[in-house]
């Protein structure tokens, strides 16, 4: 059964929990060698790389100020299309 995201109840979650602007933690599994593509859609914020025990994936962890709930949806969505990528 393939889950499947509910972007509306995530950005109220979102809207209800944060008083925007606020400094997000996004963090993504990557296959390794993608994690450039991932830090591109954050550029100029500190990025945090972490090798898995095996060396196939990356751990990949931004905190970056975001402006509202929408602009952390925008992330998620551009993330979304990077081959491998796992949204934490």
């Amino acid at each position: 059964m393939k889950n499947t995201f509910n972007r509306e109840a995530f950005k109220e979650k979102l809207d209800a929990q944060t008083s925007f602007p606020s400094l997000y933690m996004f963090k993504f599994i990557v296959p390794k060698g993608r994690e450039q593509e991932v830090a591109k859609l954050l550029p100029n914020n500190k990025i945090e790389l972490k090798e898995s025990s095996k060396g196939t994936y990356v751990s990949v962890t931004i905190k970056a100020m975001m402006s509202s709930s929408e602009s952390i949806m925008e992330i998620y969505e551009s993330a979304s299309k990077i081959e491998g990528v796992i949204a934490l």
